[in-house]
């Protein structure tokens, strides 16, 4: 089960599913476990403000300064939940899910424009800007802060600078890069 986005507390929202399940006899939820626990998703930059700043400004703004993250492809997520699910023995475990480098916003900007011909900068800004920016575009005021100082987090802490090798260890082959992600989607930051 998978929490809503942009929630804080979303034991209202998951409650009702539940007691469901209860109803229709389901008696064990979770029999074995996996928590799947992926970094930035590489779809962060083809959709919501990343995507409308990118192809209106030619920015990434974020509050991550010089910190590194490990983007990963949601399609590698996909795969080794269903490794989670299908594999004959329980997981029972965190699995810590990255792409094969760490890389930042600036980077990453770079091989958006290396891909598409288009110069697109990382933009820094300080995590108060950042969440008024989350609120005015219609997020909720908590959930813009939390978002916020996830960003501080990455270049304070380093919370995201790291490269696992879940994705090769469960499905047999390597994690999709964020090089071959921008190639295979460069005509979606060149349309307008």
């Amino acid at each position: 089960m998978v929490g809503p986005v942009a929630v804080m507390e979303p034991f209202n929202i998951m409650l009702p599913f539940l007691h469901k399940a209860i109803k229709s006899d389901v008696r064990r939820m979770v029999p074995e476990w996996a928590v799947l626990r992926p970094s930035y998703f590489m779809q962060n930059f083809m959709e919501g403000h990343h995507a409308a700043t990118i192809k209106r400004d030619g920015i990434i703004v974020t509050a991550t300064g010089n910190g590194r993250v490990g983007f990963v492809d949601a399609d590698d997520i996909a795969e080794v939940g269903v490794r989670a699910l299908i594999d004959d023995r329980p997981h029972n475990t965190d699995h810590i899910i990255t792409g094969p480098q760490s890389l930042t916003y600036a980077e990453a900007g770079e091989m958006i424009g290396a891909a598409t011909g288009l110069t697109i900068r990382h933009v820094h800004t300080d995590t108060e800007q950042l969440a008024a920016g989350f609120i005015q575009a219609g997020m909720p005021e908590d959930y813009a802060f939390f978002l916020a100082g996830l960003d501080q987090a990455i270049k304070e802490d380093g919370t995201e600078d790291l490269v696992t090798d879940v994705v090769e260890r469960l499905t047999g082959r390597p994690p999709r890069s964020f090089e071959d992600f921008v190639r295979s989607n460069a005509s979606f930051w060149k349309s307008t």
